[in-house]
């Protein structure tokens, strides 16, 4: 019996991802620097500023001693190597769940890389409006955001499945 065809083909995004944040966190460090210095896209909305973040979102555990470097390395492998895991038993055709996935993962890889590289994860987009701001991100995170956002809403509105 043949197998039928799983959704690793969906890794193809997942490079896509990759290959778009490197180039562009190559981008932010020869345009921007020095890091902290706004430069204005949309005045009031969105800058490029180049910052530097050794932890996960928002900061978190960036004051650490330098083991959380370590930490989110051994955390990206893992939930890429799950993710990869779960692609390969999703059917090629069910992009409601392949496509979040490799958008996950290429996102996840992506910080890798630059954890491995540099030991701190390279950001530039900074969203704010008067006195708020959101903090600064990069297009890995885009990727594992909107991935894990779709993933949530593509299985609330899933139906039930067929007995």
């Amino acid at each position: 019996m043949k197998p039928k065809p799983n959704a690793l083909s969906w890794l193809a995004l997942s490079i896509v991802v990759i290959v778009l944040d490197q180039l562009s966190k190559w981008w932010a460090l020869t345009a921007l620097a020095p890091a902290g210095t706004p430069h204005p896209v949309i005045p009031g909305f969105l800058n490029w500023t180049l910052a530097f973040n050794t932890g996960a979102a928002f900061s978190f555990l960036a004051s650490g001693d330098g083991w959380q470097r370590w930490f989110f390395v051994l955390l990206a492998v893992v939930i890429s190597g799950v993710l990869v895991v779960w692609l390969s038993r999703t059917p090629r055709g069910d992009w409601k769940t392949a496509m979040p996935l490799g958008l996950i993962v290429g996102g996840a890889l992506g910080n890798l890389i630059d954890r491995l590289h540099a030991s701190q994860v390279t950001d530039f987009i900074h969203v704010y409006f008067r006195q708020w701001n959101y903090p600064v991100f990069n297009l890995a995170d885009c990727g594992i955001t909107v991935g894990a956002v779709m993933l949530v809403v593509f299985g609330m509105f899933q139906g039930k499945p067929k007995a």
